[in-house]
């Protein structure tokens, strides 16, 4: 995205009169699309099959028709909601010279009634409001989605892919020490190459072989789980390679998580995921950094009542989960930076509410602190870095 984006409104002028604004409702075979048409009575609803050559057409149609009616158009803008179909029809769009947008589905403001209707059409209504506002400049009527290029998804998959692969080995581990329980065995150890081999002389607490049918699905759990393993010995070697023969400029990913990974405690798999997570995105301040990572504050204030309910969590989660983890670790192996003392200052009440409330205030002030790293070398005052390989 370029430098003006701005996520919560448009800094150009709306011209309605030579403007096309359209809305898509989107599942997996069909979309609705509306639109404010100059030149147009009323405001055209059409259902197309799930085809990106037939909504350019259909643009392509409306434009045509708004200009034999006097409008002449200068600008289609398109918008749809960020879901399970990601960014490929936004950058599709824009290759076509159409404005593509990608709103955030929990930006728009929906009725609090109990029971209300919905329908694909009144949900483009809701839409059309939304992108309207947002297209005049005013904010808080939704907010957009940057949209990635195909080379930056591309490189947040090697993270996310060694994520659920380790969440899978720990599952195949947990399923095959379940099973042994069952027969009081509970010494093998399955970090062994050959625990395979040694089904075959592990004993359970009667003294006998573990039976047949056992023997075989422990044995297929163990292939499984030396499958799972492989993979992920894959994508670290993968990524070894990588960072050894990236480039070596300073904006580079590949730098940027060589750098990250200087700092005691901080190893390169945590460094990978900040940096292609949130880091490398360009976010404006120190405040779009918090709230994109689902840091900030929920404030519940109504007449008299005032209280916090706790994170927003409407950020990525997976930078959130990450960062907690990380402020943990931070504590012991960088005790006397700054950050770990203003810690310790502030929880010398010895309290556990105090605590799992500030490690939360000490993760954003770190994210805050690696995103200065990376964008300005702004080391962390007291913070131990590693020596350059």
């Amino acid at each position: 995205m370029s430098q003006s984006f701005d996520a919560s409104r448009s800094l150009t002028a709306l011209e309605q009169d030579n403007t096309i604004v359209a809305v898509i409702e989107m599942s997996k075979a069909k979309w609705l699309v509306a639109a404010l048409v100059p030149g147009f009575k009323r405001q055209p609803l059409k259902k197309l099959d799930a085809d990106a050559p037939a909504l350019l057409k259909l643009l392509q149609r409306w434009r045509d028709e708004a200009g034999q009616a006097g409008h002449p158009i200068k600008r289609i803008a398109v918008a749809y909601e960020a879901a399970g179909d990601g960014f490929w029809l936004a950058r599709w769009l824009r290759g076509q010279a159409i404005e593509a947008y990608t709103i955030h589905p929990a930006s728009v403001a929906v009725s609090r009634e109990h029971r209300r209707a919905k329908t694909d059409r009144l949900d483009t209504e809701l839409l059309m409001r939304a992108f309207l506002g947002w297209l005049r400049g005013e904010k808080r009527h939704c907010t957009m989605a940057a949209i990635p290029t195909m080379e930056e998804e591309d490189s947040r998959r090697p993270s996310r892919e060694r994520e659920r692969l380790v969440g899978e080995q720990t599952r195949l581990v947990n399923r095959i020490k379940a099973i042994l329980a069952r027969f009081g065995i509970r010494h093998l150890r399955l970090s062994l190459r050959q625990a395979a081999d040694r089904l075959e002389a592990v004993r359970t607490a009667e003294g006998t072989a573990l039976p047949h049918n056992t023997r075989a699905e422990l044995h297929r759990f163990l292939e499984r789980l030396s499958l799972v393993r492989q993979q992920i010995r894959a994508i670290e070697q993968e990524r070894e390679r990588k960072l050894a023969t990236g480039p070596a400029a300073e904006n580079d990913p590949h730098a940027m998580v060589r750098l990250i990974a200087r700092i005691i405690g901080i190893g390169v798999e945590t460094a990978d995921m900040l940096v292609h997570e949130i880091l490398s995105r360009g976010l404006r301040d120190r405040r779009a950094v918090a709230r994109y990572a689902g840091l900030t504050g929920s404030p519940d204030e109504s007449g008299q009542r005032r209280r916090e309910r706790g994170l927003a969590r409407a950020g990525n989660a997976r930078v959130r989960r990450g960062m907690i983890q990380l402020a943990w670790r931070f504590l012991s192996f960088q005790k006397d930076s700054n950050l770990a003392q203003w810690f310790q200052a502030r929880t010398s009440d010895g309290r556990k509410t105090t605590r799992k409330t500030m490690i939360v205030a000490l993760a954003r002030k770190l994210l805050i602190a690696l995103w200065r790293l990376v964008t300005t070398g702004e080391v962390p005052n007291g913070v131990v870095l590693r020596l350059a390989s």
